[in-house]
């Protein structure tokens, strides 16, 4: 696991169920466990602590981490800054918003770009009561380092996120 971004909550959360609190506070959501159903993938292999570059496909996974924090903390133009169609979801419905997001699987080569995909898992708290989370992946494409292309082009951005829903 890369990350589990995380802010604290705002105080009691008055809808939360009476099992949800412990002496007047409300348990914070917690995600899945890895390996578990809704979990990011259980990796026995830990991940390369050396540096990366910027167009590795950890660069690719550092690239989600920082979408999902910026989502977080309520910065949702710069978040939407490093999706490929420049827009970000709307959490106006979320009391707590979190993500865990896992090691990036192999680079992969298709028409000029580079593809990767990283494991993700959203878990919070509705406003209206009740803790989710979703599991799935985000695909990321780069352009290569091919004549014509710019900086902006050969730098990460999000392609798409793909999430189902968990129970």
């Amino acid at each position: 696991m890369l990350s589990a971004c995380s802010r604290p909550g705002d105080g009691a959360n008055r809808t939360a169920p009476p099992h949800a609190r412990e002496a007047g506070r409300v348990k914070p959501p917690e995600p899945p466990a890895p390996g578990t159903p809704g979990g990011l993938p259980d990796t026995p292999t830990p991940l390369d602590e050396a540096p990366f570059t910027a167009t590795s496909a950890q660069g690719a996974a550092n690239v989600v981490q920082i979408y999902f924090a910026l989502l977080e903390a309520g910065r949702m133009r710069e978040a939407a800054k490093l999706r490929s169609d420049g827009r970000s979801p709307d959490l106006s419905a979320y009391s707590e918003y979190h993500a865990q997001v896992g090691a990036p699987g192999p680079l992969e080569g298709a028409a000029g770009s580079i593809y990767v995909e990283v494991p993700v898992v959203i878990y919070g708290r509705l406003k209206a009561g009740g803790d989710v989370h979703s599991s799935g992946k985000a695909v990321l494409r780069r352009v290569n380092d091919v004549p014509g292309s710019t900086a902006s082009q050969r730098r990460w951005h999000i392609e798409r996120i793909a999430l189902n829903r968990q129970p």
